[in-house]
């Protein structure tokens, strides 16, 4: 089997629809190794969760769906930047071998936010991805148990979290019991174990005497009657928890009436008024206000345009003033120039130029005294004249400020005497007010029902376990002293060579396993005089570890790094003695290894471990140098980069790795 391409649509943090190529085939050879690295938090686990629910649908075993139901777990899988008329979308192509040939298939899961039937929609198809193959969409479970059973997957899809756990813990977790045992082929013999115990019960109703019989049928009765009381009372919960919704739904449509016809605005009819007294008395403060600022300079905002005229002529004038002064100086130093002037050694023609070229300035400087000057203002009253002028700027930007708050607060009054006038008379607010407490009162009568309905189950359901355990406590201590037919003693003679059997059969396939997982161990460790055998507990499938002295290997000797190899050894291990020839999908594979360490994983694990192996890493674990390595080798098939924007929490996948 091999995973050839992996398309998400709306899909975690995955905006539109994206394509990843998975195919390990580049230019004629096969490479066994898709690289993709991202952040933490970027979407790696995403990708494997996309691959999980393609595949096994509401099965999955997905790592953010914990107890969420199917639907629930599928809106969750939605983007946030979805809106609500478009699908989310996953779509995984696979290829294996089937009737000895290659067959090529796409699995396509769509669904929306929040959807319909709570499980989203299934489609296959085949090889030319346009024909749908209807009759393997009906059977796919039990398709893709003869491909890759659920029961193992994890030993082909797993993650760091999955390794740390099982190489800190002494006992494997039940998750990887699970697969052990689904791997070894033991839960077919417990099944069989369990079908034949049921076999025996039987066998001892029928041979059991007429008083045996007729106390077992009286405890079938009882629980037969319990059970049909116990439907009965479910069809009534049922409908008890309809008429609660109902009744729920009336309670708020009496609410809405309420406050629709104004039965709120009744009950505050009088916080209103005294809101609306309020306003009132801020109006007319405001109104106060204004009428000082209007016996005030206000009213010269009139001819405010005048007064800046005056302003501005007595400052010319005030200007002329300082000039006519200061050209009286000026005149008697030009005097006094000239007569030095005349007793030095001066020609006389220079000297008429200096006598016109004074003329001149002269002349220029009367020409802006001869500016009529008919206000005549003195200095005091120009200055009152500017004091007025900047009083009466400030006193119109208060009154434009205070008029626009007199007309809020003449809206607020309008608003609220609206909403006054909305209000329920007294007779309308009482009848309001019952028919929404007549509501209420059916909701809780409603709800008080379901509650003893729902206790009543609850007392039927321990009356129904108690007469099922009297019933076997019936057939096992009763029946059985009685019953020694020939059938009895046969089964219990085949149970016997069932529980040899399946001994045996644990130990030669764990006997397997062992060597397996102690040649992958030492192929992965680069302490190859540490651990000569590795050994399997029969039980709980606990790990020994054994030198070439046959004496035991402390599990503490081993450093973090070791006990992380020998649990990656472990899951290799009953990989390969699956048979089963499938993907492996590794996400933050290299944990706490050293150098050391982490080098024997890129260069023994990585390309071994698979014909087909998708790595999910960060920049930290399989950093530079570990990627230059597995290039250097040949083992890379393709590179892609899960580049996360946390400002729009936003994934796109792009060609290349970090380096």
């Amino acid at each position: 089997m091999i995973f050839l391409e992996l398309v998400l649509q709306n899909f975690g943090p995955y905006s539109g629809r994206q394509v990843i190529n998975l195919d390990p085939k580049i230019n004629g050879y096969t490479r066994p190794i898709l690289l993709l690295g991202g952040m933490n938090g970027g979407g790696k686990t995403t990708l494997m969760d996309a691959i999980r629910l393609a595949l096994y649908g509401h099965r999955a075993q997905c790592s953010t769906r914990g107890n969420l139901s199917y639907s629930d777990f599928l809106t969750q899988c939605v983007n946030s930047q979805t809106s609500p008329h478009d699908k989310t979308r996953v779509e995984l192509v696979f290829e294996h071998i089937e009737n000895d040939r290659p067959v090529k298939y796409r699995i396509v899961r769509t669904w929306e936010r929040n959807p319909k039937e709570s499980k989203d929609h299934l489609g296959i198809l085949g090889d030319d991805d346009t024909w749908p193959v209807e009759a393997l969409v009906n059977t796919w479970d039990e398709y893709i148990e003869n491909l890759l059973p659920l029961g193992i997957s994890n030993l082909f899809l797993f993650d760091g979290e999955q390794v740390k756990e099982l190489a800190e813990q002494e006992v494997p977790p039940p998750i990887v019991v699970d697969a052990i045992r689904a791997l070894l082929g033991l839960e077919l013999a417990e099944r069989l174990a369990v079908d034949l115990e049921i076999f025996i019960t039987r066998k001892r109703k029928e041979l059991a005497d007429k008083h045996d019989l007729a106390n077992l049928e009286e405890i079938e009765q009882t629980l037969n009657k319990l059970q049909e009381e116990y439907n009965e009372q479910m069809q009534t919960f049922v409908f008890l928890q309809e008429g609660l919704k109902l009744s729920e739904k009336e309670a708020q449509e009496a609410v809405d009436k309420f406050i629709y016809e104004g039965g709120r605005v009744a009950a505050e009819r009088s916080q209103l008024e005294k809101q609306k007294q309020e306003i009132t008395a801020a109006a007319e403060n405001i109104r106060q206000e204004m009428g000082e600022l209007s016996a005030h300079v206000l009213p010269l905002a009139l001819i405010q345009p005048l007064l800046s005229q005056v302003q501005a002529q007595a400052e010319k004038e005030f200007r002329i003033r300082q000039q006519q002064i200061a050209q009286e100086i000026l005149l008697e130093r030009d005097q006094r120039l000239l007569n030095w002037m005349s007793n030095l050694d001066i020609a006389e023609e220079k000297l008429k130029k200096i006598k016109l070229f004074l003329e001149d300035e002269r002349r220029r400087n009367c020409t802006f005294l001869q500016t009529e000057a008919w206000l005549l203002a003195d200095d005091e009253t120009l200055s009152q004249l500017g004091n007025i002028i900047y009083y009466l700027h400030n006193a119109k930007i208060s009154a434009k400020q205070q008029l626009a708050s007199l007309k809020n607060k003449e809206q607020e009054i309008i608003t609220i005497e609206r909403q006054i006038l909305r209000a329920a008379s007294p007779e309308e607010y009482e009848r309001l007010c019952d028919a929404m407490q007549i509501a209420q009162n059916k909701v809780a009568e409603a709800k008080v029902q379901c509650e003893t309905a729902r206790r009543r189950l609850v007392e039927l359901e321990a009356a129904i376990e108690k007469s099922k355990k009297d019933l076997k406590e019936y057939t096992e201590q009763t029946i059985d002293r009685k019953n020694t037919e020939h059938i009895i003693t046969a089964s219990a003679r085949v149970q016997d060579t069932l529980k040899l059997f399946r001994e045996r059969l644990t130990l030669r396939k764990l006997n397997k396993l062992e060597n397996e997982v102690t040649e992958c161990f030492r192929y992965l460790l680069h302490k190859s005089d540490l651990v000569h055998r590795v050994t399997i507990d029969i039980n709980n499938f606990s790990l020994s570890l054994y030198d070439l002295q046959g004496k035991p290997v402390p599990k503490h000797r081993l450093s973090a790094g070791e006990k992380q190899l020998l649990a990656i050894a472990f899951l290799w291990g009953l990989a390969r003695v699956s048979g089963h020839r499938l993907p492996v999908a590794i996400d933050t594979p290299l944990g706490r290894l050293d150098s050391s360490h982490r080098s024997n994983l890129v260069e023994r694990y990585f390309p071994e471990a698979s014909h087909q192996v998708i790595l999910l890493s960060t920049d930290t674990e399989i950093g530079k140098k570990e990627v230059e390595t597995l290039r250097e080798n040949e083992a890379i098939a393709r590179e892609y980069l899960l580049k996360y924007d946390p400002s729009t929490r936003q994934t796109t996948i792009q060609p290349g790795y970090f380096w």
